[in-house]
């Protein structure tokens, strides 16, 4: 299960890094500094490479029951943060990287201020990916306020999404572009379908019920309502595949692990353990 060192997520890292470089005053001096920046993005990207695979080591050689336990057991040992806690959070970790004073909203695929967060009709909120009445744990400390399953969204479109399960098909949502509902579920646009499904089967793993929470489970249906249960697996599944984790996932999966959480959603490390699994 070693990490290649050509992995995607490994290039977004150092996409990211090179990113930091701050540009200079010349473009003669740009292209000078150029092998340098290369250089450290590639260092960089190899550090967090083996401090990856150190973390997913008690992991290694498993499949099935016995991987997702064994990742339970790795992702349980985290830091909490408070509910009025997440609106800061997700400033920091859904930031647009083309504007820092700004958010991506998930379903929307919107940029907006950072401080025109709230419950106004246009504002963002915060929206619980796994839907909190599905298990019944709310807002509180721990499933309903874990930034792995957190986005900004839109009020009127996390409105809209509700308490839904996700499937494919309905009718579109306004305000957010390529999304579509009906009466029972809900489809996010292309470019996040393998999020939602890995913050979905991430948090099928970390709440287990066995620290005071409903034990969360994928299944195949939708409908789920209040019981600890979200839909559909198979539709999930096909997401994974069809949506790899991109530079923008991946970043926000170390985000939280560098400064929030200290604990990381392996199928964004790991995409391929949602077959191994499921």
């Amino acid at each position: 299960m070693k990490i290649s060192p050509r992995a995607p997520w490994i290039a977004g890292l150092a996409v990211a890094a090179l990113a930091l470089v701050p540009a200079t005053a010349s473009a003669g001096s740009q292209r000078t500094a150029a092998p340098h920046a290369d250089a450290a993005a590639a260092s960089a990207a190899t550090t967090t490479a083996a401090s990856v695979d150190a973390y997913y080591a008690p992991a290694e050689g498993k499949t099935g029951a016995a991987l997702k336990t064994a990742l339970h057991d790795i992702i349980k040992t985290q830091s909490k943060v408070t509910y009025d806690g997440v609106w800061n959070a997700l400033k920091v970790t859904d930031q647009d990287p083309a504007n820092p004073n700004n958010v991506i909203l998930v379903y929307s695929g919107r940029s907006q201020s950072k401080s025109s967060n709230g419950g106004g009709a246009n504002d963002w909120n915060r929206e619980h990916v796994w839907a909190k009445s599905h298990g019944d744990f709310g807002t509180a400390t721990g499933p309903g306020t874990d930034l792995h399953h957190l986005r900004p969204e839109d009020v009127t479109v996390n409105s809209t999404r509700g308490n839904k399960d996700f499937d494919m098909g309905g009718s579109p949502v306004a305000e957010a572009p390529g999304s579509f509902t009906d009466a029972n579920s809900f489809e996010p646009r292309d470019a996040v379908k393998g999020d939602v499904a890995r913050m979905l089967l991430y948090m099928a793993v970390r709440y287990d019920g066995g620290d005071g929470f409903a034990n969360l489970e994928v299944n195949d249906k939708v409908d789920n309502g209040s019981a600890p249960a979200i839909g559909r697996i198979s539709v999930l599944k096909q997401w994974n595949q069809q949506d790899p984790p991109d530079a923008f996932e991946q970043r926000r999966n170390q985000v939280i692990f560098d400064q929030f959480q200290h604990n990381r959603n392996p199928f964004v490390d790991h995409p391929e353990w949602v077959n191994s699994i499921w």
